[in-house]
């Protein structure tokens, strides 16, 4: 049992005026108990609790011991805690001191799992092991085997060590291992790569992630009718790369939100050794604004631009930019907007795309914990773009590079929430403005995922 007490408690107390208002009953928090305490470091805790000693009244121990609590919880070392507060007993008890009792529970050393995960139109079944509070100080190191239904399959390790400051830093390491079948555009893709990561709060909600990647890469053709500017580019590639990530999130749910922002850039540059060298950017913006108490109007943008660092590096056909599918462009098949050949997406260095939403809960109100909550009516138009741009110095031309020959669709259908983050789309689409080459899904079209425009 770790303990805490006050270094010099004051020893008088003053009767409060109001009882039932508890900021004018005086309190004094003189000592602090923590039971349950196993591996967990006794610095790291008590570094954690001591903002308590600083409370002067009731109602800032009962406020102050909840926080403390939810920062605990937020340790990655326990399982549950629970708070007491009492009055101070002994000698050097004051007639106003208080005594606060933590009860917490650790992690077990050893916990696994099966798991499902979804995205990108794919479930895929996940089992996995981790280390939790590894060293006592929140860290935890973990390995996981994924196999998912469309025959991709990896493996990853990694070892995540919080710094517990006010910036929230975060540093992670990785291994990993990944196949993935690309059927859309003819080739099948393994690679093998380590990652570095630290991420930090610069204010609260803007999150920050530097990283630095080095992948090897293997790319082979899918089948024998994989089109040649795939099977050119088959083979080995080494890239080594850096990025940068902004992300602010607001939103009231990540599924269906009601209202906020969502606003996420990445910034890549390859090239710091391997034959792979770009410099990459990618925005994504989402604004929720409410009608009515059930009716919520979205508006999303995505947009992106890539360009080749010099002669003597390459962008293969996995680092570049894809267009279409329920995910993206609605009413076009998966990858089936932008440059083909035989039918194969071949991606581009320049897209965007945009959207209109607008979400309903007929026929079912939300609440009670019924359909209403899970489910959604969606209304939509889709517009997008993406090719290989040739940009000049003048503004007004390149605006309309970008939206000369751009796709539009429209439909609507339903939605149903898979847990906090995952959800389906049933959406009836009509293209209405398509460019030669695309390949476009009149009627209806279902995705399952985590990111969708």
């Amino acid at each position: 049992m770790q303990t805490a007490e006050r270094n010099s408690p004051e020893t008088t107390a003053k009767t409060a005026d109001v009882p039932l208002q508890l900021s004018n009953i005086k309190a004094l928090v003189e000592k602090i108990n923590v039971e349950g305490l196993g591996r967990t470091k006794d610095d790291l805790v008590i570094k954690t609790i001591k903002e308590l000693f600083e409370a002067k009244d009731f109602q800032q121990v009962v406020l102050k011991s909840q926080e403390v609590r939810t920062k605990l919880e937020k340790l990655g070392c326990f399982k549950n805690v629970g708070v007491f507060i009492d009055t101070s007993k002994g000698q050097d008890a004051t007639s106003s001191g208080l005594e606060i009792t933590f009860t917490v529970k650790e992690l077990k050393r050893v916990l696994g799992g099966i798991n499902t995960l979804v995205g990108n139109n794919e479930g895929s079944l996940v089992i996995g092991s981790n280390l939790p509070n590894t060293f006592g100080r929140g860290e935890k190191l973990q390995v996981e085997y994924t196999y998912g239904t469309k025959q991709s399959k990896g493996f990853n390790g990694m070892f995540v060590k919080p710094l517990h400051n006010k910036a929230n830093s975060i540093l992670t390491s990785s291994f990993y291992q990944q196949n993935s079948e690309w059927p859309s555009s003819g080739y099948h893709l393994c690679e093998q790569g380590i990652s570095l990561d630290a991420s930090f709060d610069s204010v609260p909600l803007l999150r920050h992630s530097v990283q630095w990647e080095g992948v090897w890469r293997e790319l082979s053709c899918q089948s024998r009718t994989t089109t040649f500017p795939v099977r050119e580019q088959a083979g080995h590639s080494l890239k080594s790369a850096l990025r940068h990530v902004i992300h602010y999130d607001n939103r009231d749910s990540a599924v269906f939100s009601n209202r906020g922002t969502l606003f996420r850039m990445v910034q890549e540059l390859a090239g710091l050794g391997g034959d792979v060298g770009f410099v990459k950017h990618e925005l994504t913006y989402q604004l929720n604004v409410p009608i009515t108490n059930d009716v919520v109007l979205q508006g999303s943008f995505q947009g992106g631009f890539m360009k080749r660092l010099n002669d003597e590096k390459m962008i293969y056909i996995c680092d570049r930019f894809f267009l279409g599918g329920p995910h993206t462009v609605r009413g076009f098949e998966q990858r089936g907007i932008g440059p083909q050949s035989d039918n194969q997406a071949l991606g581009a260095q320049t897209y965007w795309a945009a959207g209109l939403h607008l979400f309903t809960p007929l026929p079912f109100k939300p609440g009670h914990g019924g359909l209403g909550d899970i489910l959604r009516t969606h209304f939509f138009v889709n517009a997008g773009n993406i090719d290989n741009f040739n940009f000049g110095d003048n503004i007004k031309e390149s605006a309309r590079i970008l939206t000369d020959r751009y796709r539009l669709s429209y439909g609507m259908g339903l939605m149903l929430r898979l847990g906090t983050v995952a959800r389906i789309e049933l959406n009836y689409c009509v293209p209405l403005k398509c460019q030669r080459g695309d390949r476009t899904h009149h009627g209806v079209q279902v995705a399952v995922g985590v990111q969708f425009l």
